[in-house]
């Protein structure tokens, strides 16, 4: 069925889109919507919903519910049935496997996409060279792919993608199959790609430092649901649950009770926080990792024990566990290593400490100090 008209004129947008496998829900109601010229991740564990939703979107699937729309045509609608299949929705794809064809040459595998649609041999030898210069491997088209390295390969796969000049390209963890190192470099260069290529992107990964360093936008999926949406500075400053927090590694997460004025571990007596007056609930809280400063077991400091540390370009970051409350783990990034099973005494910044749960506090938050 062909497309039809929508209502939106997002470059893509889902509404109530669910995917059903039998009785298994695999997505519950997801609605986005990304502007022109936009990169939205999809940011989530295994098993999340992330990879399906792109296929939804590609047309790889059909939704169970719901409807998608690509620059404000209707492409899926389960409620009509309409669907057009991934050829007629005008989009490219870059893969983690890069799927790039071994007996064909690098000009060969960019250029087959126009071949499929019928684009004459000159044409195609043109744009085959544009979209191999756009990504720096003009001087690459009669090599084969087995000649390049990995990263030299991911930009083949992005020239393929974007040299029938689509209107969205997504991205299926695409650096996923490199090593670390050369991944933290392809991230910077894509997400310079992108930018300068005024692409519109979705791009699904499992690891939060390309999200939010290549996207405008960032969807936190988790069971099948966005978590929450929002622009990278905004997830980091105001996390809108425990387990965003948790997943983007912002800090350790940890449940308090209020006693006797104070705001105590949950199931110990080792208090955090004095508090106000009237309160009788507990609260999940927030401690981020640079809210933290770790030194000597002084009078007014946590003890804690050091886990384990890993070194970071600004420091090593450790985890550790505070004593009286063992099951609580923070992390603390020291300019000199920690040892596991090391002594340390923490001092924690309250006014950094991010709240959830019941709005307890409200306008008292000012009340709160560490104890």
């Amino acid at each position: 069925m062909a497309p039809q008209p929508s209502e939106t004129n997002a470059a893509v947008s889902t509404a109530g889109v669910e995917l059903h496998y039998g009785a298994t829900p695999v997505l519950k109601g997801i609605d986005i919507s990304l502007s022109k010229g936009k990169t939205l991740a999809l940011l989530g564990p295994s098993g999340c919903g992330k990879t399906t939703l792109l296929r939804l979107v590609a047309g790889l699937l059909a939704p169970t519910k719901g409807s998608i729309a690509i620059a404000g045509r209707t492409v899926a609608d389960a409620a009509s049935g309409a669907f057009s299949p991934p050829e007629k929705r005008n989009l490219g794809m870059v893969f983690q496997d890069y799927a790039l064809w071994p007996h064909m040459t690098v000009g060969g595998n960019v250029s087959f996409p126009l071949e499929m649609r019928g684009v004459g041999k000159s044409e195609r030898e043109s744009r085959t060279m544009r979209a191999l210069e756009r990504v720096g491997l003009g001087a690459y088209a009669d090599r084969r792919p087995s000649d390049l390295s990995g990263g030299q390969q991911q930009r083949v796969a992005i020239a393929r993608a974007i040299v029938a000049e689509p209107q969205l390209i997504l991205f299926d963890e695409p650096l996923s199959n490199l090593d670390r190192e050369l991944r933290e470099n392809m991230v910077g260069e894509l997400a310079e790609l992108i930018a300068t290529l005024g692409l519109t992107a979705i791009y699904v990964t499992h690891d939060h430092s390309e999200a939010l360093t290549l996207a405008d936008d960032v969807a936190v999926m988790r069971g099948g649901l966005i978590e929450q949406l929002a622009s990278p500075d905004e997830l980091i400053e105001k996390p809108a649950t425990p387990e965003v927090a948790d997943f983007l590694r912002l800090g350790g997460v940890a449940e308090l009770e209020y006693r006797d004025g104070h705001w105590f571990f949950k199931g110990s007596s080792l208090a955090l926080l004095r508090g106000v007056d009237g309160v009788d609930c507990a609260v999940r809280v927030l401690i981020p990792t640079g809210s933290i400063t770790a030194g000597e077991i002084l009078p007014g400091t946590l003890a804690a024990t050091v886990l384990r540390s890993q070194f970071r370009g600004d420091g090593h970051l450790a985890t550790v566990s505070l004593v009286g409350a063992e099951k609580i783990e923070l992390q603390v990034l020291s300019r000199a290593k920690l040892r596991p099973g090391e002594g340390i005494g923490l001092s924690i910044d309250a006014s950094q400490i991010r709240w959830f749960g019941k709005q307890v506090y409200s306008s008292k938050e000012e009340n709160l100090e560490h104890v």
